[in-house]
């Protein structure tokens, strides 16, 4: 269960907002740049003694007369963010600490709570996620965003777009928040307002900086996982949902004609340090059972210019298809070939579904970087799950084959198309099958994470010298029960 808000909720932002619009052949009226809305005044949350209190307010952030464009950029893993928003196509800096990661435009909220007693019983600031769900408000309002959908980043993320298109909202609650404290059950009194910082930045006026609501906390139904992690909030290291978007679906048949590397704009394939790095123990019942293991995640990424396209094409009888690389003009238009290997399908829970082979390496080295462990996970089915740097040329804000069921295929598939596009980065996460090294009889002591991609040259690329990241880790304790340290790299302290 989820917030309850009034049946005539979404229609009622709708409406409230068309009664200002523009009338057909007059000029638009004065709208502030962005405003603070509410369909409601009355709000129902929900609150569970495991996960806190659910604080959908029914509140959104309406874009005026133009669309808000932020764009936010780190230039290395030592340097801060820094956001700029986009105006007329210039850059005009925010002030410096208010956004300081890539989940949004932080503290952008004040939110009170108070009792039927007066007494304060919440007092916080919350980010805002331009990309957070919505809609158009007015019926002048273009009919579709360009902009990305949320704001979930990667641990490496180095650029990000965040917008809300002309006339539309965006809500000021995001799936990815998560619960604050337990609130008892009962009736309050809310107050949410824009902090000043913004509302001088973005010239709000204060009659569209600030809401007041009644709020009842009642007890919520409990967590529901067939809802998946909108049912509930997901633990600290569970997999994020994929990026919205369909699959696209491979040619008919095999390229026919003479294989050719046109020139012309290729992908970028980029590693980026492991992360989520932590020591598990082999499973029991497994041959796995006593051994200590050192799993992580890793993503590698696609800085363009091109997207990387690979069809496969099965091999009669067998679970191996037959791999093609597409290559594209500055316009999008296929221009050539190339066979790039192959594809197996991976049977092991938590795959099943066709990789891509020797998409990438991962080796665990010595303090001298030799390599000592080699990961058993070499093939890869692509699919673009995490967002990396959205301000790179080409990007694609948008980008398909998001979902691993569809974009990977099944095992009658005859052909499936894997594509990692522009900007977007694909993240096996330390859950998976084959990721993770077995450290069991290693020596305590530094060592590295190497993350390699494209090991044996099978895809062609505009660049290979960023194709390699390492990430110290500095391995301690005893057998079966084995420790880690992982360093900060630059100001990223994330093990």
């Amino acid at each position: 269960m989820r917030t309850a808000i009034a049946a005539a909720g979404a229609a009622g932002l709708v409406v409230s907002m068309a009664a200002v619009s523009a009338s057909a052949g007059t000029a638009a009226p004065a709208r502030p740049a962005l405003a603070l809305v509410s369909p409601v005044t009355d709000v129902t949350v929900t609150s569970d003694e495991d996960r806190g209190t659910d604080l959908n307010l029914g509140a959104y952030v309406v874009a005026g007369n133009a669309p808000i464009e932020v764009r936010a950029t780190r230039a290395n893993y030592n340097s801060p963010v820094v956001a700029k928003q986009i105006v007329n196509g210039k850059a005009v800096a925010l002030p410096k600490g208010l956004v300081t990661d890539f989940s949004g435009l932080g503290k952008f909220l004040h939110v009170t709570l108070t009792d039927a007693s007066g007494k304060k019983a919440l007092d916080i600031d919350q980010s805002l996620c331009l990309n957070g769900e919505g809609s158009r408000t007015r019926p002048d309002a273009p009919a579709t965003s360009p902009y990305p959908d949320g704001c979930t980043a990667n641990p490496f993320t180095q650029g990000a777009v965040w917008g809300l298109q002309t006339g539309w909202s965006a809500s000021t609650y995001s799936y990815d928040q998560a619960p604050i404290k337990q609130l008892a059950d009962g009736k309050y009194k809310a107050t949410v307002t824009v902090n000043k910082a913004y509302r001088d930045f973005f010239k709000i006026p204060a009659a569209q900086s600030t809401l007041s609501l009644n709020v009842t906390v009642v007890k919520g139904e409990g967590c529901d996982p067939g809802h998946g992690i909108r049912g509930c909030f997901a633990a600290k290291d569970a997999k994020k949902p994929a990026l919205k978007g369909k699959a696209l679906v491979p040619h008919a048949a095999r390229p026919t004609g003479k294989a050719t590397t046109p020139k012309g704009p290729k992908p970028d394939l980029v590693s980026v340090p492991a992360w989520g790095i932590q020591v598990a123990p082999g499973e029991e019942g497994t041959p796995d059972a006593g051994k200590d293991f050192l799993a992580f995640s890793a993503t590698v990424w696609n800085a363009g210019p091109s997207p990387l396209v690979l069809d496969g094409f099965r091999r009669q009888g067998k679970d191996l298809m037959d791999a093609y690389q597409y290559f594209y003009d500055d316009k999008g238009k296929e221009i050539g070939y190339q066979n790039t290997g192959t594809m197996e399908w991976d049977p092991r829970e938590g795959h099943t579904h066709w990789h891509f082979t020797d998409f990438a390496r991962y080796s665990l080295l010595n303090a001298k970087q030799s390599e000592v462990v080699r990961s058993q996970k070499e093939a890869f089915c692509l699919a673009a799950t995490d967002s990396i740097d959205y301000t790179v040329k080409n990007a694609n804000w948008h980008p398909f084959n998001t979902d691993l069921h569809t974009a990977c295929g099944d095992h009658t598939s005859l052909s499936v198309r894997e594509v990692l596009d522009v900007g977007s980065g694909d993240t096996y996460e330390q859950f998976r099958p084959g990721q993770s090294f077995d450290i069991t009889n290693l020596p305590n002591g530094e060592y590295f994470v190497e993350v390699k991609a494209n090991p044996e040259g099978k895809l062609f690329e505009g660049n290979t010298k960023n194709n390699v990241a390492l990430r110290k880790v500095i391995l301690g304790g005893v057998k079966g029960a084995r420790t880690v340290k992982v360093p900060a790299v630059g100001v990223i302290n994330v093990p």
